[in-house]
This record gives C-alpha cells, structure tokens and sequence, in this order.
C-alpha cells in the first residue's frame, strides 16, 4: 500500500495498530479499566516513539510500519505487567 499510495504507513490501513494492540493485552486482564489502560499506553509509546521503536519505524517498506506499532505494544505490556505487580 505504501508503494501505491506514495505514503509511508497510510493511515487508512490498521492492520499494524491491531497488531501492536495484542501484544499490548497478551496475558493482561480482559476489564475495561485495564483495556484502556493498555490502549493509552499502546498509543502513547506509538506516538512518542521512545527508543528503539523510532530507529524500527526506518526499516524499508511494511516491516518497518508494523514492527514499530509491535514494540510499542510489547511496551505497553511489560509496563502494565510491572503495574499489576505493584498493586497485587
């Protein structure tokens, strides 16, 4: 899609988001407090772009688009992971 529309990670594909999305809940609690927990975290670090997601959002073509929005749920998890450690 990139190469058709001359557009790196068009926004009206969302396959990557999703993605990124269930890493973030993988093995984290099905409640809406903890869901949007994780979808405020996801979008946070898919915006802000701490290291290294910013250096993976430059591979070449897809891979690129989709790895960045994976690490940056894998954040979101590991980060609520530590959270319900803390609060059990």
């Amino acid at each position: 899609m990139e190469a058709a529309s001359g557009v790196k990670d068009p926004g009206i594909i969302v396959v990557d988001e999703v993605a990124g999305m269930l890493v973030a809940a993988l093995g984290q609690p099905r409640s809406w407090g903890w869901l949007l927990a994780l979808f405020v975290l996801f979008r946070g670090f898919d915006i802000w772009k701490p290291f290294p997601i910013r250096r993976l959002q430059a591979w070449p073509g897809g891979l690129g688009v989709v790895a960045d929005d994976l690490l940056a749920g894998l954040y979101a998890n590991l980060l609520l992971q530590f959270v319900r450690l803390l609060v059990q």
